[in-house]
């Protein structure tokens, strides 16, 4: 498994540049590692040189300009739009777009890595710099040229932010029964409907939209890019969330919305088709940022059972806990090791991939919220206090159990393919 992730990787001109421009201008800084380095914890482990350097780079970010606002982001409910420019400097608005108009040109496998470390200074904030390269993503893959040119180089740059839209308040988990409509009328569709627990919505500029422009079921579904400022779109008011409120969730109405038919991604009928393949990328970004919660969570409660002191010795000294500490540690090498096999699967695509991903999503999202309430328990009274980050690693992780497909759908998607004669 450790050598899987070092063969034939070639990182892309874009990536090269951008890696070496950061090399040269923090190069005291990326030496600094965090408190399991080498350890078997160590995320690097199993990786090459450049995906080591690039890992760094992610974690030198985060350690520098997520993880000091991450609270206060949290409580106060910002949308950190220049910090997520500053992320797309470096390469993270469109992690593995093209580089024909901007995109970074890297693998899946290295955008889990990316997502990883980000998610250490706050995963709030990666889950959402996830999400807008899921959606740069299903533009470049099937949009065509003209809409590739016009939006990638925004994206990329998250000058442009951007929202997916699928979920609906009436359809879900069955994602084929959405009723937002949209009519063609001459040069334009009109759409109608409404769209639920959409994060950055309000705040982002473009919003990919699954509608319906056929027959029901899957086969009727299209997607349609959405500008803001168009006229019958609007926004419901700002969800109250447990997590991820450093990014807004609104419900996105349209009310006869009429937006050319030049903002067809893809072919009429295709959007479910998109929606789908968008998520098997988005499930294993999102079980990346699971993976760098815990991580960080792991590494908070190892160091406050150093320092914090029970019956006369520091509570590293008692058995329970190594034992706890060990199993936490176990449980993140097992996620992360499904989660990066499954982004390789998706690199490669493989014919089991979208089972692959959502094993990966399944088990790295459960028992990565695990880990995060297990060090909570470590911290005791402590973990509760708001003054702690290792509480908000745990709110913004269990919404990753729900979202991109709730786990139960990933049970079902991994029993079919199990069932399945071949």
């Amino acid at each position: 498994m450790a050598t899987l992730f070092k063969r034939g990787h070639h990182m892309s001109r874009h990536a090269v540049n951008i890696l070496s421009n950061t090399l040269r201008n923090n190069h005291s800084r990326l030496h600094k590692r965090g408190i399991l380095t080498a350890s078997c914890a160590d995320p690097s482990n199993g990786l090459g040189v450049e995906q080591r350097q690039i890992q760094q780079m992610a974690l030198d970010f985060a350690a520098k300009e997520l993880a000091p606002n991450m609270i206060e982001w949290d409580e106060k409910e910002i949308f950190p739009l220049g910090t997520l420019r500053e992320a797309a400097k470096l390469g993270f608005g469109a992690v593995y777009c093209k580089e024909e108009f901007g995109g970074t040109g890297l693998t899946r496998l290295d955008a889990s890595v990316i997502f990883e470390a980000l998610a250490t200074g706050c995963c709030s904030t990666t889950a959402y710099i996830s999400i807008h390269n899921m959606c740069a993503w299903m533009i470049d893959d099937f949009g065509n040229k003209e809409l590739r040119a016009q939006w990638i180089p925004q994206l990329a740059t998250m000058e442009k932010c951007s929202s997916y839209c699928l979920t609906e308040p009436g359809a879900g988990s069955d994602a084929a029964s959405l009723s937002t409509t949209a009519k063609k009328d001459g040069s334009h569709y009109v759409l109608n409907g409404s769209k639920a627990f959409i994060s950055g919505s309000g705040e982002a500029d473009l919003y990919i939209v699954m509608c319906r422009t056929g027959e029901a079921g899957s086969k009727g579904v299209s997607c349609i890019l959405v500008e803001k400022g168009t006229p019958g779109l609007s926004f419901a008011k700002k969800e109250r969330k447990l997590g991820w409120n450093s990014h807004p969730a609104r419900i996105v109405n349209f009310d006869e919305c009429r937006v050319p038919v030049t903002n067809l991604v893809g072919s009429e009928g295709q959007g479910f088709n998109i929606a789908m393949k968008g998520l098997n990328g988005g499930r294993i970004n999102v079980a990346s940022c699971s993976l760098g919660a815990a991580y960080a969570a792991l590494e908070q409660a190892r160091d406050h059972m150093k320092i914090r002191k029970q019956f006369g010795k520091p509570i590293e000294n008692f058995q329970y806990l190594q034992f706890r500490l060990a199993e936490m540690a176990t449980q993140l090498v097992a996620s992360r090791l499904m989660v990066r096999n499954a982004a390789v699967a998706l690199d490669n695509k493989d014919a089991n991939a979208v089972a692959l991903c959502s094993m990966a999503k399944l088990f790295a999202t459960e028992e990565c919220f695990k880990i995060c309430d297990y060090a909570m328990q470590i911290f005791g009274g402590y973990g509760y206090l708001k003054d702690y980050p290792v509480q908000q690693y745990m709110r913004d992780s269990r919404v990753h159990c729900i979202l991109e497909g709730t786990n139960e759908i990933m049970r079902l998607l991994v029993s079919r393919d199990l069932l399945t004669e071949r």
